[in-house]
């Protein structure tokens, strides 16, 4: 009996650890139908005809006509690892004065960019300093003559003639 309960323990064990690499795939955002979008032309649509035709956008810009952006991203990862995208569709519709569609535009994976937020340090122009500078530094500085403040030269004592 324990001659079979080995092989059984090894290729459960592997299932497990080969589960661990299965590609997980994800979908953010507007869930795009091609003849929908294809339908939405410039000279013909206007707002209330886009909203009917594709629904609410994913955000619309608070300048110059208030365009209309509707994104969609797929991505895939394993595991633990951050997801990487594979694929995105930015549909942009601009409106002119009047409400109608002025222009549609689409973009992909060429406008991601990526993007970490968690470094350790902000770079910074100027002199880099050490810890012990950032810490010591200012020490004699405060009262000293030219420095401002009120033990310095013009804290608001009197002058000789």
């Amino acid at each position: 009996m324990l001659s079979f309960l080995r092989p059984a323990i090894a290729l459960s064990a592997a299932s497990l650890a080969m589960g661990g690499c299965t590609q997980l795939k994800s979908h953010q955002g507007y869930i795009v139908d091609a003849d929908l979008v294809n339908s939405v032309q410039p000279g013909v649509d206007n707002r209330q005809s886009v909203l009917q035709t594709l629904g609410r956008p994913s955000f619309t810009a608070q300048f110059e006509g208030g365009d209309w952006y509707y994104i969609a991203r797929d991505s895939r990862n394993y595991a633990f690892r951050n997801p990487r995208p594979s694929d995105q569709i930015t549909l942009r519709i601009s409106f002119d004065q009047a409400g109608n569609v002025a222009a549609v535009r689409r973009s992909g994976l060429e406008q991601v960019a990526q993007v970490d937020p968690a470094r350790k340090t902000t770079p910074t122009l100027g002199k880099k300093r050490s810890f012990f500078q950032e810490l010591f530094g200012n020490i004699g500085t405060v009262g000293a003559p030219g420095a401002g403040g009120a033990g310095g030269a013009g804290g608001g004592g009197r002058t000789q003639p």
